[in-house]
C-alpha cells in the first residue's frame, strides 16, 4: 500500500483545501488557552485578548477559545459521518488582575463539539510523567488558600454520528487487518494513560521558543484505535509532525496543517530516518505480542485461534487477519511524502519460533 502525507502551511482556521467529508479521524493537541506561552499565538488572531488578559480572564478565555472555534468548525465540515476526533488539551492555573483561578479548557472545546452535533464519548486522562518531587501551591501547609496541582490533561474523543459501518468484502477486509493484538486492546482502552510528555526547545531564531508536543505513542495509540489503514488523519496544528508520523508508520494517509512555515525543515527531518524505526516498531510490536503469549500460555493454557499472517497463536478471532507493515521507501515532491509499505515478515525462520523471541517487553518509544 502507498500512503501520502501532505503539509499545508497555512492558518487552521480555513481548511479550504480540504473537501468536506473526507476525514476520518483528527488528531491533535491545539494552543491551550490561558497558558502564557501561547498568549502571543492568540494576540495575534484578535488583539483584544491583550487588553482582557490584564484584568479580565473569562474574557480572554472566551476570545481565545473563539479562535478555536474557527477550527472545530471546519473539522466538523471535513469529517466524514462516523468519523472521530480526539484532542488533547489541559486546563489552565492563572492570576489575571487580583484572581486566580482554572481555565477549564477540556469543557469549553465538548460544548463546541456537542453544539456541532457530534456524539461525545467518554474521554481518557493522560497523566503526564513528572519530575517534581513537591507540592507546594497556593497557601502550602495552611487552609485555606491552597490549591491542587494539574498533573494531567485530557484526551476529548468525539464522534461525528454514529458508528462506522464497513460494508463490503473489501472493506471488512481491510478492517481486519487493522486490528490490533488483544493485550493492546486492554491497555489503549483504558481511561488513563500514563506516558511521558516531550518538551522541546525548538529556538533557533525562527521558529517559537518551546513545544510542548505529546509523545508519538499517543497519536499511535489514537490512529490505531479508532481508524483503518488507508483511511486519511488530520492534524490542524500539527507542530513538529508528531501526528503524521504516527499516521505514516501505521498506513494511513495523513494531512498536517501549521501556521508557521518555519517548522518545515524540523517536520521533514523527522522523516529522513522514518523507514527505520517503523521496521523498529513493527518489530517490536510482533515481539512484544510473542512475549505477551508466552506468559498467556504458561499462565492460562493452550490457545485455539492462529494469527494466518505470523502464524502465532492470538487470544480472539478478531486478530486473525491482524498484519503489521513497515515504510520500505520514501519520495518527497512539494511539501508532500509518498510512502510505500510492505508487510512484515519473518526474515529468517529461525528469527521465529513461537517460544522464542524476546524475553522482556519493549516500549514504543520512537521520537
Amino acid at each position: 500500500m502507498k500512503t501520502k502525507h501532505q503539509f499545508l502551511f497555512q492558518d487552521s482556521r480555513c481548511l479550504s483545501n480540504i473537501a468536506s467529508n473526507t476525514i476520518s479521524l483528527t488528531v491533535t493537541s491545539p494552543p491551550y488557552p490561558m497558558i502564557a506561552m501561547w498568549d502571543t499565538l492568540f494576540i495575534e488572531q484578535n488583539n483584544q485578548i491583550s487588553d482582557q488578559l490584564k484584568d479580565n480572564g473569562n474574557g480572554a478565555f472566551e476570545l481565545m477559545h473563539i479562535e478555536l472555534d474557527k477550527v472545530w468548525e471546519e473539522v466538523g465540515r471535513v469529517t466524514k459521518y462516523g468519523g472521530w476526533a480526539a484532542i488533547n488539551i489541559g486546563d489552565a492555573t492563572r492570576k489575571v488582575g487580583r484572581y486566580f483561578q482554572l481555565y477549564s479548557n477540556h469543557t469549553r472545546i465538548t460544548s463546541k463539539f456537542i453544539s456541532m452535533g457530534f456524539d461525545i464519548l467518554p474521554l481518557i486522562l493522560w497523566k503526564k510523567t513528572t519530575n517534581a518531587p513537591n507540592k507546594f501551591m497556593g497557601s502550602g501547609m495552611l487552609p485555606s488558600g491552597a490549591y491542587v496541582t494539574l498533573e494531567h490533561e485530557y484526551i476529548l474523543i468525539f464522534r461525528k454520528g454514529h458508528r462506522r459501518e464497513f460494508k463490503t468484502a473489501e472493506e471488512k477486509y481491510n478492517r481486519n487487518a487493522s486490528a490490533f493484538f488483544w493485550e493492546e486492546r486492554n491497555r489503549w482502552f483504558s481511561d488513563t494513560w500514563e506516558l511521558k510528555g516531550v518538551y522541546q526547545n525548538l529556538f533557533n531564531g525562527k521558529t517559537r521558543e518551546r513545544s510542548a508536543a505529546f509523545p508519538f505513542e499517543l497519536p499511535y495509540r489514537i490512529i490505531n484505535m479508532y481508524s483503518v489503514k488507508g483511511d486519511i488523519v488530520l492534524d490542524p496544528f500539527v507542530g513538529t509532525g508528531t501526528t503524521s508520523l504516527a499516521a505514516a508508520v501505521s498506513e494511513r494517509n495523513s494531512i498536517g496543517l501549521e501556521i508557521d512555515s518555519n517548522f518545515r525543515d524540523i517536520i521533514f527531518s523527522k522523516f529522513d530516518n522514518l523507514s527505520k524505526k517503523s521496521y523498529e516498531l513493527a518489530k517490536s510490536r510482533l515481539d512484544n505480542h510473542i512475549f505477551f503469549i508466552k506468559n498467556y500460555i504458561n499462565n492460562k493454557g493452550k490457545i485455539k485461534h492462529i494469527n494466518n499472517n505470523y502464524n502465532f497463536p492470538v487470544v480472539t478471532n478478531q486478530e486473525k487477519n491482524l498484519s503489521i507493515s513497515y515504510i520500505n521507501n520514501i519520495d518527497f515532491n512539494n511539501d508532500t511524502f509518498i510512502i510505500n509499505h510492505c508487510k512484515y515478515s519473518f526474515e529468517n525462520e529461525d528469527e521465529f519460533v513461537f517460544f522464542g523471541g524476546h524475553n522482556q517487553q519493549q516500549q514504543i518509544s520512537l521520537f
